[in-house]
């Protein structure tokens, strides 16, 4: 006779009624879910009164937790635990009102029937947009279906229509009609060099280093190597702890020489004393030491590109990461060279980095770079956060903010950038960012992104604008002031509908020196995408 033991299966929840079972996904550092916990009731309490005018109710599926004081999912086990009690077939809202670590949420959100809105509110404060915008890629790679909403307090007339819509009806239609596939492009010398570049990519191959994969829950920025290869385009897995040995035997003399470089090209640092507020020397010489390891472990493994992870991996041992990256992105850099003293590594030339590890930014970056480069363009590129943007003199000016650091050419030079201490709350160990404002002139803009079991990129046109001294400072005050902003406007493409199609809540951006050149190079970078087997969508107003 068998002693096994079966298990018991729970019995399935009921859904109550016109009600809606609300959720809420947060960071995985307990000092970012207390200090934005306020915000987050706030913001759920406006949510639940424009349910509730249309009839429902909203219960939340999990309750605040007394040991930590706040109400957020700060884990992946801890999300998989609340769903296991949420109704299957509810309707389910997802209320984004800071930045929030999408895995947390993601294994309860596949295996849920009912209907799935992601909501956020339109605040530059607390980056509940930026977190959306995570979720909404991670879910569309996933091939979860959901809908998504965003308001200022969700007492707007077309908020409050949208969510009727929702709650009839299962789903939201955004208008995305500013997104159309590529065409059979036209002979030209453009088209001619992106095709080319593309077939001696995938004949050649290029490898981009991967310091751990998954930075802060990010799933959308995981691309599989079956869907990568194809492109041309190959992984080497490295590991952060192999960077901070390479950190370790970085000389005294050089990470002080890298410094002494910055400082002597105009770079502002705003020091301090106490280092758990306030940025020191010695977190600059950690950064210096990064951005040397980092360029020793690409030379080692041969990389064409390479992203640090730094959160969560590293945020504990050392300072950020961001100014080496900044660094590591910009053509006019200090100079690194092989641990022999043989060789300077990659000499005028950037070694593009893909921020937080986001590998659709790899496979963008290195686009940009190969295509800016034979175009004798300034191949810096970065990427920036969707963070927020209001109509300032007649048009919707987007604030596009990175966590710490740009090409120092984006802000105009050296000198005219600055590093502050990183935001204690995200970075204990501190670090300094390379911060400015980013200069007038034209861009183009993209992101690669998973739908559908396949790579696709959006990509289109904008321009940066110069705003007014106090208006800047009023929008990096309503952010971040430590991180560096651009002030950008779309060509053709208004915000609900960016916020509509965009699939991550990063934005990749690489200026031109005029906007015929732009356009050019738009056109030869959507034809090495297209000739790398990735589909090619042109947004908003396109000159090809």
């Amino acid at each position: 006779m068998t002693t096994y033991t079966f298990p018991e299966r729970r019995v399935a929840a009921e859904a109550a009624p016109r009600t809606v079972y609300a959720v809420a996904s947060g960071d995985l550092r307990l000092a970012a879910n207390t200090t934005c916990w306020p915000a987050q009731q706030a913001f759920e309490a406006q949510v639940g009164a424009a349910l509730e005018s249309h009839g429902w109710a909203m219960q939340r599926a999990h309750e605040v937790d007394p040991e930590t004081g706040h109400g957020f999912i700060d884990s992946q086990a801890k999300g998989i635990r609340v769903f296991r009690d949420v109704p299957k077939d509810a309707p389910v809202v997802v209320v984004d009102a800071v930045w929030q670590y999408s895995h947390h949420v993601l294994a309860g959100l596949r295996a849920h029937r009912g209907p799935i809105l992601i909501v956020a509110n339109w605040s530059g404060q607390f980056p509940g947009l930026v977190g959306l915008l995570n979720l909404t890629a991670s879910l569309t790679k996933a091939d979860i279906p959901h809908s998504i909403l965003w308001s200022e307090d969700f007492t707007d007339a077309w908020a409050r229509t949208r969510l009727a819509e929702w709650l009839e009806t299962g789903t939201i239609a955004h208008a995305t009609e500013h997104v159309r596939d590529l065409p059979a492009l036209p002979e030209s010398e453009e088209a001619r060099l992106g095709t080319e570049l593309a077939a001696q990519l995938r004949d050649d191959h290029a490898v981009i280093g991967v310091f751990d994969e998954g930075c802060m829950g990010m799933y959308n920025a995981i691309i599989d190597d079956e869907m990568l290869n194809p492109t041309g385009i190959y992984k080497e897995r490295l590991s952060q702890s192999a960077l901070l040995a390479e950190m370790d035997r970085v000389p005294d003399a050089e990470a002080e020489g890298a410094l002494r470089w910055l400082e002597d090209a105009g770079l502002t640092f705003h020091w301090g004393e106490d280092d758990a507020t306030e940025l020191t020397r010695a977190q600059v010489l950690s950064q210096m030491r990064m951005y040397i390891a980092a360029l020793r472990i690409g030379d080692d493994y041969g990389v064409d590109a390479i992203g640090i992870q730094y959160q969560q991996g590293l945020k504990d041992q050392c300072a950020a990461s961001d100014l080496a990256e900044g660094l590591l992105n910009n053509v006019e850099r200090p100079p690194v060279r092989s641990r022999d003293g043989e060789r300077e590594l990659w000499a005028g030339a950037p070694l593009p980095h893909f921020n937080e590890v986001d590998e659709g930014v790899a496979v963008d970056a290195l686009v940009t770079n190969r295509v800016w480069t034979a175009m004798g363009f300034d191949p810096a590129t970065t990427l920036h956060d969707i963070r927020w943007g209001e109509d300032y003199d007649g048009e919707f000016v987007w604030v596009f903010e990175i966590s710490g650091s740009v090409p120092a050419s984006h802000n105009g030079g050296y000198d005219r950038s600055y590093s502050m201490r990183q935001v204690p709350m995200f970075f204990p160990k501190g670090g300094g960012t390379l911060s400015g404002v980013s200069k007038p002139g034209e861009i183009v803009w993209s992101r690669v992104f998973v739908m559908d079991g396949a790579l696709h990129v959006d990509i289109g046109r904008a321009h940066v604008v110069a705003l007014p001294e106090e208006e800047t400072q009023r929008r990096l005050e309503s952010t971040d002031r430590q991180w560096p902003i651009m002030h950008a406007v779309l060509h053709g493409v208004s915000r609900d509908q960016l916020m509509a199609r965009h699939k991550s809540n990063h934005i990749q951006v690489a200026y031109a020196p005029d906007a015929e050149a732009a356009d050019r190079a738009l056109t030869a970078k959507a034809a090495m995408f297209a000739g790398m087997g990735i589909r090619v969508h042109l947004c908003g107003d396109v000159a090809i």
